[in-house]
């Protein structure tokens, strides 16, 4: 498992690498940037920053950009938890949502399950759900936390999942 943060730091450093080789991919993923959608190939890698790689890299995983991703990968208190908790497949699974942290969390200790965050949502979701996350729902990390993402009994127990769920999107 990577810590979360560095491992997206690296899929920075690793987009800015093939962006100078001229990689096709690489640039088309960088024009996702408002910025640089206006420049032709050299324009782009004259004006192209690391700052631009990381944002881009944010955005991938489902964050608004670098600050968001780092503050919510890094445990910061936040309002938007960003889109990676809802990776695609999961819209197929049986789950209850809500705009409130205090619903979400009586629904889930009467029911069960995990309790996640979209944005500035909450859901409350089953096993079959975290597996499709590419995570394990009987992790010990799961238990320690009080299968709680938001106020986490362990908060390192969150963090560990986070570099975990990550791995799986890079595929290691």
């Amino acid at each position: 498992m990577t810590d979360s943060v560095e491992a997206l730091k690296n899929r920075a450093r690793i987009l800015h690498r093939n962006a100078k080789s001229l990689d096709a991919q690489a640039l088309k993923q960088l024009r996702t940037e408002p910025e640089l959608r206006k420049f032709d190939d050299e324009a782009l890698l004259r004006a192209l920053k690391r700052r631009h790689c990381l944002a881009a890299i944010a955005r991938e995983f489902g964050f608004e950009g670098w600050s968001h991703a780092a503050c919510v990968l890094g445990g910061k208190p936040t309002d938007d938890y960003g889109k990676l908790l809802y990776p695609r497949g999961c819209a197929a699974h049986t789950n209850i949502w809500s705009a409130s942290y205090e619903e979400a969390r009586d629904i889930r200790e009467q029911h069960g399950g995990f309790l996640l965050a979209y944005q500035r949502q909450f859901i409350v979701v089953e096993d079959e759900f975290i597996r499709t996350m590419g995570l394990d729902p009987d992790d010990p990390d799961w238990a320690e936390m009080g299968r709680d993402w938001i106020k986490p009994a362990d908060p390192s127990a969150r963090q560990r999942l986070y570099g975990k769920l990550i791995d799986h999107a890079i595929g290691r």
